[in-house]
C-alpha cells in the first residue's frame, strides 16, 4: 500500500496541472463567447414566458419586471403560476400587476397534482392558458436584460433549432451564503458550461431559459412527459435532440438570483445538483473534478510537498483569471475576491458528497432519486 502513495500524489498532481490549463483555456473561451454577441433587431412575435412560483423570494417582483422591460415590439403574456390561493409569491405578482398596468399578466392557481416533480405540475397547469406560438420558460430565480427576447428569437428561428436556452451567471440576493452560491455559478459553472458548448462537448439545455415553438412542445409529449424527472430542462432537451432538432445557446446571459442563507442551503442546493448531473452524465460528472486544480494540488501536499505547493500556486493564479473574467463578463463582483479558494475547496467537499447521494431536498421536498434521472416522493410533499 505505502508504494502506491507516490503514485497517488503524482496522479493528483497531473491532474491539478490538466485542470490548471483548462481553467486558462475556459476563461479565454467565455471572455470570446460573450464578446460575440451582436445587438439584434426588435421583435414582434407573440411570446408566452412561464412562471412556476412557490413561496416569497428576495427581489422576486424586480425578477420578474425585467421580463416585461424588454426591447419588444410583440405582445408578452407573462403567465405565472402557483398551485395554493396563499402561496406568499402571489403578493409579489399584486405588485408586479400594479407595476405594470398595461401588461398581460395572467396567474393561475391550481393545486392539481402530476407526478413527483412540483415545478413541471406547475407547467403542466399552465399550459393550457397559452396565448402565444412562442413558450419560453424560465425559473422564478432568473432576471433578464432588455435584448434578452430579441436575442432569443433570432437564435430560435436558425435553421434546425428546435430550443433555445442561455447561460446565466450568479447574485447573491441573501447575505453572505448567497454570494458564495453565487460564486459557484459565476466563477466555476458558467466557464464550463460556456467551454463544453464553444468545443462541442456539451448541448446543455437549462432551467434559466428554454425557448420552443408549441408546435415543438407538442411534439415532445408536452410538459406531462417530464413530470417524474428531476432534471426535467436536461430531459426536454434531450426530447428534442431526439427529434433531429438543435438546443442553441447564444452568447447572451441572465443572472440567478441565489437565496441561500446558510451553510445549510448551500450544501443542500449543490449536493442535489451535483448529484442529478451524476445520475445524468456520470463521465462527465467524475471527468469534472479538473475543473478544481487547487484542491486537487493541496491533497498532494503529504506526497511531494515543493512540487505540489509550486503547483497550487499556478493554480491559484489560474482560477484568479478565470474570477476575473467571469465576474467581468457578469457585470458584478460576485462574492469577495479573497473567497474563492474556499469556493473552490467546497465545490471540491460537493463534488464528493455528490458521488453517494441517493436521496436530495427540493424546496421543503425529500425526493429518493431512482434510475434514469426518475424520482419519487410522497404526494403531500409536491410542491412547485
Amino acid at each position: 500500500m505505502a508504494a502506491l502513495l507516490p503514485a497517488i500524489g503524482w496522479m493528483l498532481l497531473a491532474l491539478a496541472l490538466i485542470g490548471s490549463l483548462y481553467t486558462i483555456a475556459s476563461a479565454i473561451t467565455l471572455r470570446g463567447f460573450l464578446a460575440s454577441a451582436n445587438r439584434t433587431a426588435r421583435r414582434s412575435d407573440g411570446v408566452t414566458i412561464l412562471k412556476p412560483l412557490h413561496g416569497a423570494e428576495p427581489r422576486l417582483a424586480d425578477n420578474l419586471a425585467t421580463f416585461l422591460e424588454q426591447e419588444h415590439d410583440g405582445p408578452v403574456q407573462l403567465l405565472c403560476g402557483v398551485q395554493r390561493a396563499d402561496d406568499p409569491a402571489l403578493a409579489a405578482v399584486e405588485a408586479l400587476k400594479a407595476r405594470f398596468p398595461q401588461a398581460r399578466i395572467d396567474v393561475i392557481v391550481d393545486p392539481t397534482p402530476h407526478g413527483a416533480n412540483g415545478k413541471v405540475a406547475n407547467l403542466i397547469n399552465l399550459a393550457p392558458h397559452i396565448a402565444h406560438d412562442v413558450v419560453v420558460l424560465s425559473d422564478s430565480d432568473m432576471a433578464a436584460a432588455p435584448d434578452y427576447l430579441a436575442g432569443v428569437l433570432a437564435a430560435l428561428d436558425r435553421p434546425g433549432v428546435g430550443a433555445v436556452t442561455l447561460a446565466y451567471a450568479g447574485r447573491g440576493d441573501a447575505g453572505f451564503w448567497s454570494r458564495l452560491a453565487a460564486a459557484g455559478l459565476t466563477w466555476q459553472f458558467l466557464p464550463g458550461a460556456v467551454f463544453g458548448v464553444a468545443r462541442g462537448l456539451a448541448r446543455p439545455c437549462m432551467g434559466s431559459t428554454i425557448a420552443m415553438r408549441r408546435g415543438t412542445l407538442a411534439a415532445i409529449g408536452g410538459f406531462d412527459a417530464f413530470a417524474d424527472v428531476l432534471a426535467d430542462d436536461y430531459a426536454i432537451g434531450q426530447a428534442i435532440a431526439a427529434r433531429g432538432l438543435t438546443v442553441a445557446m447564444p452568447p447572451l446571459l441572465v443572472t440567478h438570483a441565489s437565496i441561500e442563507r446558510d451553510f445549510g442551503d448551500l450544501w443542500r442546493h449543490e449536493v442535489r445538483w451535483g448529484a442529478t448531473v451524476r445520475d445524468l452524465v456520470p463521465f462527465a460528472h467524475v471527468m469534472g473534478v479538473i475543473a478544481m486544480p487547487l484542491p486537487l494540488a493541496l491533497l498532494a501536499t503529504p506526497f511531494h510537498p515543493l512540487l505540489a505547493l509550486a503547483l497550487a500556486g499556478f493554480a491559484l493564479l489560474a482560477r484568479l483569471a478565470a474570477v476575473l473574467t467571469a465576474d467581468a463578463r457578469a457585470g458584478r463582483r460576485t462574492a469577495p475576491l479573497w473567497t474563492f479558494p474556499f469556493r473552490d475547496c467546497l465545490t471540491f467537499a460537493v463534488f464528493l458528497a455528490s458521488l453517494t447521494a441517493r436521496s436530495v431536498d427540493w424546496r421543503g421536498a425529500r425526493l429518493r432519486m431512482e434510475q434514469d434521472g426518475q424520482i419519487s416522493a410522497e404526494p403531500e410533499n409536491l410542491r412547485t
